[in-house]
């Protein structure tokens, strides 16, 4: 099993270990000459999926309503996560045999068609087609962007590098959701879609004559996979995807028998998958790093599984425009930053991060409950929603940073891709995870003759519910001392 864990963190983008040539001269940065394209094309390439990630679920309750999906809401998001999963594996596989010019170069192509298509999608089930090819460009292109790191810079350039890159969703945070609001209330939401085409362009033309260089530094292809084909990487990511999807749809099905057996088949197949390509004692959250891996889905959970559906409580309940909606995504990436930098205080004055996790699951809860409160009681002005969700996001950075430091603290070198895949992993299964449910909650609660409101107090109460679990697991961040 760990063998198969630890190639699946590899082919999923984690950055190769190769000094790159040259001790490095002096004055040399991440922009200089040789590195200046490069460095501009991969910004460029983040920026533009921080972009599209934030933009389309500002305005995605619009296109829901246009195309007729509100029933299947979850989909809109979920489709997009879950053939990310893939896209991930089969870009860092094929990046391991051939290096990432290939791997990116698709990656970009896919991303650009699924934007087109869902940009000119006629109907909700084309539109989820489109979402799910940008699901395969996005996961190739994010891996292939820390991957190109270890490959083109040297060492002393790298540690800028993946600061840049986290630095890159930070202007897309604030100016994403404002312009694809603009563009939906003024225009189409179409024109959210059709704006990353020309973005995608320029990002290629900058960042693949780079890339056509990089090779793996042994020069030969990965090593095919131990064991059988069905439990290699990519056919792990194949069913785990493949089960959650049949999860996911089982729930909007009304024939309650068919609903529950199609459910049972995707548990079935999920959870085995699951276990098989993470490490031993994550799923039942074992003290240490099980547990900072369990500690990440929730937290994810929590965040993004509220998150998606903030635009669309406030513009379904509170009759709040896409561009002011979307405010709530912009607050709650900025104080997520401020929760960062006040985590990294404290951990400066050696303070547990058992507690900084503990107490950010807390103040999330707290943004949750005023966030969902806001959306769902009308005595409480609408936009309360959205200093909430600022609450929400300072927890999540406190928690987040805590819990990934100690949680790879805890990692022994020759397990640190292993790790770093499954808490990628985890992050990406919880989004699209909770995303899907919610929307299972709208259509639900649609074939029932109940509300959207219910349907979201249902969603945001497991949410909160998440973050309380999350809150008593944190206590198992750190195994406890031998006596």
């Amino acid at each position: 099993m760990s063998h198969d864990v630890n190639q699946l963190a590899e082919e999923a983008g984690e950055p190769v270990a190769a000094p790159a040539a040259g001790g490095g001269a002096a004055g040399e940065s991440v922009f200089s000459g040789a590195y200046r394209a490069l460095t501009l094309g991969v910004i460029l390439s983040v920026s533009m999926v921080a972009f599209e990630s934030l933009g389309v679920a500002t305005v995605l309750p619009d296109i829901a309503k246009d195309l007729d999906g509100l029933g299947a809401y979850g989909w809109g998001l979920s489709a997009l996560m879950l053939a990310n999963i893939i896209g991930t594996v089969v870009a860092g596989r094929s990046a391991d045999r051939q290096g990432p010019w290939r791997s990116m170069a698709i990656g970009m192509v896919i991303f650009a068609a699924g934007c087109a298509v869902a940009g000119a999608a006629p109907t909700w089930p084309l539109f989820l087609l489109g979402r799910a090819l940008q699901g395969l460009g996005v996961g190739a292109v994010m891996s292939m962007a820390y991957t190109v790191i270890g490959l083109a810079y040297p060492e002393h350039l790298r540690a800028r590098m993946f600061a840049l890159l986290s630095s890159a969703w930070t202007v897309p945070s604030l100016i994403g959701p404002v312009i694809a609001g603009t563009l939906a209330e003024y225009t189409s939401w179409r024109g959210v879609f059709l704006l990353m085409l020309p973005l995608i362009a320029v990002a290629a033309a900058l960042t693949l004559p780079g890339l056509r260089k990089l090779h793996r530094p042994d020069g030969g292809g990965a090593p095919a996979p131990a064991g059988p084909w069905w439990k290699s990487p990519l056919a792990c990511s194949v069913l785990l995807t493949a089960g959650t999807a049949l999860l996911l749809q089982a729930l909007l099905l009304k024939n309650l028998v068919l609903l529950v057996v199609l459910a049972v088949v995707g548990i079935a197949v999920a959870v085995p998958t699951l276990r098989a390509v993470t490490p031993a004692g994550t799923l039942s959250a074992r003290a240490g790093i099980g547990a900072g891996i369990g500690i990440r889905f929730l937290l994810c959970a929590v965040y993004f599984g509220s998150e998606a559906f903030l635009p669309l409580g406030l513009q379904e309940l509170r009759d709040v425009n896409a561009s002011l909606a979307g405010l709530g995504l912009s607050a709650g990436a900025i104080t997520w930053v401020v929760g960062s930098a006040w985590q990294a205080k404290l951990d400066g004055k050696g303070r547990g991060r058992t507690g900084s996790v503990t107490l950010g699951f807390a103040i999330l809860l707290i943004g949750v409950v005023i966030m969902a409160g806001s959306i769902l009681v009308e005595a409480i002005p609408a936009m309360v929603a959205v200093a909430g969700w600022a609450i929400g996001g300072i927890g999540m950075g406190v928690a987040f940073n805590a819990a990934t430091t100690d949680t790879l603290e805890q990692t022994p070198g020759e397990q640190q891709g292993l790790v770093s895949g499954s808490l990628q992993l985890a992050q990406t299964l919880a989004t699209g995870l909770i995303a899907g449910l919610g929307g299972a909650a709208i259509a639900i609660a649609d074939q029932h003759g109940s509300t959207t409101r219910t349907a979201l107090l249902a969603t945001f109460t497991l949410t909160a519910v998440l973050a309380l679990i999350g809150v008593l697991l944190s206590r198992r961040l750190r195994p406890a001392p031998a006596r």
